[in-house]
């Protein structure tokens, strides 16, 4: 099995229909290329360094390695890709993070009746839907007193703030003041800040420049989701670490025999391999190449990431039967939320299904991959910390192997040649931190405050809707319309049934005659069966998972 199916199967197994024998990479499929440009490793010299040339405004000081590299060390790490690098060379590009598009939130998880408050890059906006059911993006803020307006609610299709009442138009326009005297007219500077949002393939982005007209060149299309037949599962997850590690664990296919460890059939740490890497294509905006086992003769799979933070995984199979092609994707959308925690929208999608797929509901593989997470997590969360600790770029710190960390490498470089353009950046050879604190937020407000105010952790029966990233129901199923339908479902039927089994204990009890008794008994015991199910269906939805370790 290919690491790519793998992948796939981690979060849903049943969704894709694994290659077979008679399935063979497609020798169509030939992705844009600008020749192979990997380059040799070069040998490193411990020298005390000077800063790089070209670059902007950041002053980086390399740090001496406690050992000295050995030619044997540089068979298998990642080195220079290009005589300028070896030399200590960088090229800057211009770049603006403001002039890109944010994947905002999946279309079909936008709340109808409620402003839904997000942050990219700590900046705080709020997406709503107006009374025409139109898509609507604010800057979080009411011009009175500066009360966060996805705090407020929706009347009549105008967004109105809950501190004072004041309420805006889609364009952002204050039209009603209700403390202002009737013959006063609303002052034109009370408007809030507008951000243009599309909707585009079942995703909603927004364009965070205010000086720079949207780009629509820029805005992200999929091809293989515009494909005849093609089908995904999307997901949508809240994450604590930055979206620069997001995107590292994103693009390392090797951790998965590891760290994913019989989460099903396909990962297994007995599967664990060197990789084979050909970077194919590098621009001012990303890079893309092949990768797959090392022993392949082909490299099948080709990853591609663009900025300013699409990734994307796809393969092309052709059935040596019928010659039909079939399309599989991974699509990762990593929106930088802020400093330390980021938003992950999730599509795994196929032009061929499995028929198991239909016996599985959606719900099932939500939760599947909110595991597959949880299992990243806490490294992930202290490898962010670390990297905010040290305050060194990455060269320093990683060892980037050529045979698994090619794309890490890769990806790292290039934050070297916009990371200027950013609020703040962890590159491989250049650093640039946070001019401010992390934002903090000490209560939840708007949707999440809602639901977390009306099942309250404190002095109710457990911990499911405490506000905190470690909790699976705030990272995922809060942002999910199915999943918390399913589970509000699943809490009727539980409680139902809960009172149904007591009722017939009840009648049991108080029956006379013995076939009632049996009766009554066996109605309850199917009743508390049902019970049991619909805990479990909702434990797996909402509890995290607990890491067990296995040896070899």
């Amino acid at each position: 099995m290919t690491a790519l199916s793998s992948l796939h199967s981690l979060f849903f197994s049943p969704l894709l229909k694994i290659p077979s024998p008679k399935l063979k990479p497609s020798p169509f499929f030939t992705p844009p290329t600008t020749g192979n440009v990997i380059s040799s490793i070069k040998a490193h010299k411990l020298r005390k360094r000077t800063e790089p040339k070209l670059t902007k405004r950041h002053a980086v000081t390399d740090m001496s390695s406690s050992a000295v590299p050995t030619p044997d060390d540089h068979k298998v790490l990642v080195g220079p890709a290009s005589e300028e690098e070896s030399r200590g060379e960088r090229r800057v590009a211009d770049y603006d993070w403001t002039e890109e598009w944010y994947p905002l939130y999946l279309t079909k998880d936008v709340p109808d009746d409620a402003p839904l408050g997000l942050t990219v890059f700590d900046q705080q906006i709020v997406l709503y839907k107006d009374g025409k059911g139109e898509l609507r993006c604010h800057q979080d803020r009411c011009p009175h007193r500066l009360a966060k307006l996805s705090e407020g609610q929706l009347i009549d299709g105008r967004l109105e703030c809950l501190y004072h009442g004041w309420q805006f138009e889609g364009e952002g326009k204050c039209v009603k003041i209700p403390q202002l005297p009737a013959d006063a007219k609303i002052p034109r500077s009370a408007c809030v800040r507008t951000y243009e949002v599309k909707e585009s393939q079942g995703v909603v982005w927004v364009w965070m420049s205010q000086k720079t007209p949207p780009n629509p060149d820029k805005l992200p299309w999929f091809e293989n989701f515009a494909r005849p037949g093609f089908q995904d599962v999307s997901t949508i997850h809240e994450l604590p670490y930055d979206h620069s590690i997001l995107l590292e664990n994103l693009m390392d296919p090797a951790h998965i025999p590891i760290s994913h460890d019989r989460t099903d059939y396909s990962a297994k740490r007995e599967d664990a391999q060197p990789l084979g890497f050909e970077v194919t294509e590098r621009t001012d905006r990303g890079f893309a190449g092949r990768w797959g086992k090392e022993k392949d003769e082909l490299l099948p799979n080709f990853l591609r990431f663009e900025a300013p933070c699409v990734l994307q995984n796809n393969r092309e199979l052709v059935d040596s039967k019928t010659g039909e092609k079939h399309y599989f994707t991974g699509l990762f959308l990593c929106r930088p939320t802020g400093q330390g925690k980021s938003m992950l929208i999730v599509r795994f999608g196929a032009t061929k299904r499995s028929p198991l797929a239909k016996l599985f509901p959606k719900w099932y593989f939500h939760q599947n991959a909110s595991k597959v997470f949880e299992q990243d997590m806490g490294f992930l969360s202290s490898q962010n910390e670390v990297l905010m600790k040290e305050k060194v770029p990455t060269k320093e710190l990683y060892l980037n192997l050529r045979s698994s960390d090619t794309w890490v490498a890769e990806y790292r470089k290039w934050m070297d040649k916009v990371g200027h353009g950013m609020p703040y950046h962890l590159g491989h050879s250049t650093i640039s931190l946070p001019k401010v604190p992390a934002v903090v937020e000490h209560a939840p407000a708007g949707l999440v405050a809602g639901v977390s105010a009306s099942s309250p952790a404190k002095g109710a029966i457990g911990t499911m809707h405490a506000p905190n990233l470690a909790n699976r129901y705030f990272r995922h199923v809060i942002h999910c319309k199915g999943c918390s339908s399913v589970i509000k479902a699943f809490s009727t039927w539980k409680n139902s049934l809960s009172v149904v089994a007591a009722a017939l204990t009840v009648l049991a009890i108080l029956a006379s005659g013995r076939q009632w008794k049996a009766f009554c008994l066996a109605s309850a015991s199917l009743c508390l069966a049902g019970v049991y199910a619909c805990s479990t269906a909702i434990a797996m939805n909402t509890t995290n998972f607990i890491r067990t370790h296995r040896r070899l």
